[in-house]
Parts: C-alpha cells; sequence; structure tokens
C-alpha cells in the first residue's frame, strides 16, 4: 500500500469501491490510455466497465437506483480515475454533476424521470454554462429562451460541454426575462434531451462536433448551438424560473471538489512514474534518487500531493457534514491544480529528455495538467471566491 493520499475514517463499503477501482484503474485504464489518448479515441470500453460497476449513479440515492455514496466516495474515486487517465474522470464528472443538481433541485416528476436512467448510466448527463464570449462572467449570458404557449423557444451558442457528442441529457443555464434588477436572477436552468451524435441532432439543436484540444483527449468537448429549440416548460429545473444562478453554482461547487480530486489523481501519478525513474536510471555510478537534487525534488513532490490530497477530502466531508463550504472547496481546487502543474512539471524535468518523447506517460500528464487550472473557474476566480468568503468570516465589527 502506497504512503501518499490515504484517507482515514473510510467505512469498509467505502474501501471497498476504491479497492475496486483501484484495480480496474490498473488492469483496464494505465494499459490503454497513451494509445487511446494519442489516437483521441472514446474510451468505449473503459465507460462500459463503469457502467457495469455502477459508478454512473454512485451518489445517486438507492430510491432511484443508485448506490447513495457521498461526495468523499465519489471524489476518491475520481482520483483513482485520474490517477489512470484523466479524460475517463471527465466522462462521468458533468454526469455527477447534472445527476447532483436533479436530486437537490429537480422536482418530484424529474427525478422520477431522470435518475434512475442516470444511475444506469443509460442517460448521461452533460453541463452547460459556458459561452463563446462570456469567460468567467456568468450573469453575462446571452443565450436567451422565450415562452411560446407550453414551450420556450431557445436561441443562442453554448461553449466547453464535455460529453458534448455523447451525452444524451445537457443542464443548461439560459437568459429569462423574469423582470428583476439584478442579472443572474434572470438566469433559468433548463434540462435539455438530446440524442447522441453530432450536427442538428434535433430541431434547432445542433452539435457542431469535437473541438481539438492540447490534452484532455478522448472525452468529447464541444459547442452547443441553439436556433429556435423548442423545449417544454416541465424542463425548467426545479419547476421555477430565475432560479438557475443559485442551482448550476450548486453544482460548481461540487465539480470544484472534483477537479481537485483530478488533479491528485494525476498528481499522484506524476510522483509514481518519478520515483520509479528515478530509482531505475543512474548518473555517476548511482540512481538519480541518490541525488540529493532530484530526493528533494521527491520530497517536495509528495509533500505538494499529500497537502492537495488532505484539502480534497476536507473540503468533500464539509458538503457531506451540510456544512457551508464554497470557501474550502474553492481552497481545494486551487490548491490542488496549481500544486498539479507544479508536480507534472517536476516529474518531468526528472525524466529528463525521455519526457518530452510520447513513449512516456508523463508527456501525456504534462498536457493534461493545464486544463485543471482552468476547469470549474480559474485560479484567479478561486482566489476572488477565497477571499470573499474569508472577508464576510472576519469583517470588522
Amino acid at each position: 500500500m502506497a504512503r501518499l493520499a490515504q484517507t482515514a475514517g473510510l467505512t469498509e463499503i467505502q474501501q471497498e469501491i476504491l479497492s475496486t477501482v483501484k484495480t480496474f484503474v490498473d488492469k483496464e485504464i494505465i494499459p490503454h490510455a497513451t494509445a487511446l489518448e494519442h489516437a483521441d479515441a472514446y474510451p468505449q470500453d473503459i465507460v462500459d466497465g463503469m457502467k457495469e460497476m455502477g459508478l454512473f449513479g454512485l451518489t445517486i440515492p438507492e430510491e432511484f437506483g443508485g448506490l447513495g455514496e457521498s461526495l468523499l466516495t465519489y471524489a476518491l474515486v475520481v482520483e483513482q480515475i485520474a490517477r489512470g487517465w484523466m479524460s475517463v474522470s471527465g466522462v462521468i464528472n458533468t454526469h455527477f454533476i447534472v445527476a447532483h443538481m436533479i436530486s437537490h433541485h429537480g422536482t418530484d416528476e424529474q427525478k422520477q424521470k431522470y435518475l434512475p436512467q442516470m444511475a444506469l448510466g443509460e442517460t448521461r448527463g452533460s453541463f452547460s454554462m459556458s459561452e463563446p464570449d462570456l469567460g468567467s462572467d456568468v450573469a453575462a449570458i446571452k443565450t436567451k429562451a422565450v415562452q411560446d404557449g407550453d414551450d420556450f423557444v431557445i436561441d443562442g451558442a453554448k461553449m466547453w460541454l464535455t460529453n458534448g457528442g455523447t451525452s444524451t441529457l445537457t443542464a443548461v443555464l439560459v437568459k429569462t426575462d423574469e423582470g428583476q434588477p439584478k442579472p443572474y436572477q434572470n438566469l433559468t436552468c433548463f434540462l435539455v434531451e438530446k440524442p447522441v451524435g453530432y450536427g442538428e441532432v434535433a430541431p434547432g439543436l445542433i452539435i457542431p462536433g469535437k473541438i481539438d484540444k492540447m490534452g484532455y483527449k478522448g472525452v468529447d468537448t464541444t459547442e452547443m448551438v441553439f436556433k429556435g429549440h423548442r423545449v417544454p416548460a416541465d424542463r425548467i429545473l426545479g419547476g421555477k424560473r430565475g432560479g438557475g444562478f443559485a442551482q448550476m453554482m450548486d453544482g460548481v461547487e461540487v465539480g470544484r471538489v472534483n477537479v481537485a480530486a483530478r488533479a491528485c489523481g494525476i498528481s499522484i501519478r506524476a510522483f509514481e512514474l518519478a520515483v520509479e525513474y528515478a530509482q531505475q536510471r543512474s548518473t555517476f555510478g548511482k540512481p538519480i534518487a541518490q541525488h540529493q537534487a532530484i530526493a528533494f525534488k521527491l520530497a517536495e513532490m509528495a509533500t505538494k500531493v499529500e497537502a492537495a490530497h488532505l484539502m480534497m477530502v476536507n473540503a468533500a466531508r464539509l458538503k457531506d457534514s451540510g456544512e457551508r463550504f464554497d470557501v474550502e472547496s474553492g481552497m481545494a481546487k486551487l490548491i490542488a491544480s496549481e500544486y498539479c502543474a507544479e508536480v507534472t512539471q517536476e516529474s518531468f524535468r526528472i525524466h529528463g529528455g525521455y519526457g518530452y518523447s510520447k513513449e512516456y506517460e508523463i508527456e501525456r500528464l504534462m498536457r493534461e495538467a493545464p486544463f485543471l487550472l482552468i476547469g470549474e473557474g480559474t485560479s484567479e476566480i478561486q482566489k476572488t471566491i477565497i477571499s470573499r468568503g474569508l472577508l464576510k468570516e472576519y469583517k470588522l465589527r
């Protein structure tokens, strides 16, 4: 058993789940990840294996056919999967966010309709908030829904949908006319059903195709274009207009724990590769791990892995306990993603020239780590969230 990134106080069920997932990662993901990633091929066999294990329903309540596990369990599972290949964790991330939003904000009818099929992995979720000109300014959303009888007609363009082509249910944040003075009070979340595929997948709903990315290959990242697409009014999440911003932010907060877990997973794998290579590669008559310059790098990398893991676990446990955790999730995402970039680069340096070769796994990690600095909010956004929360807590009386 590795010393790093261990979690105290887990139940026997949690330990069993993690052991099963780790075995799956070691046998079914790591041996195939590099070839699939270089081919930018969707990991269908791996996804099918996750469906059989019940991972798509990991946090969905048992009454809807899921396993009813905690955010902590989910985060630790994601950490292991990302250790194998970060793209695979992306397949279940947005699915989990949408399931969480429906579980906590959906109507009874929406829960009954969607959650059982989501637990089986038959209905697959994606999450759409960003737009081509939006960046981090969520309140400036331009995609608009206008009521027309019992339907709403949506026009606009969304950007950066993970699983955009392979999902069948997308939580989409759009602008509605609620007449409220603050822009974010005029946002509504719709549950948009669609078939798998690209092009005009439904009348007025276009998935243009996969965006070619530096890393994060295999998993499909797309745009979503609405041109007069009609959505029934009963697809409004929770059945209430104008509440979309709060619903989405709840999803993003748990998503930040997920991104922190993914960053931890990549960091763990980068360290594993570095410590193994450093003991195999020799210079000046001894393994490079015995040179102080390399030994100190390993010590710093391991410390960062451990610190990020502990902050991620703390944020997940706060959420599971019902505590407010926006500051802690922001802290976890900030430190885990920044440390991930640093640990991965140090592993790359330890590999020397071989790290630049596509034959070595660290080359892939070097292209994957930067994504986590951006996903679910940049580091600057996390600092804004953290500082605002702290200033409220420590406000001078």
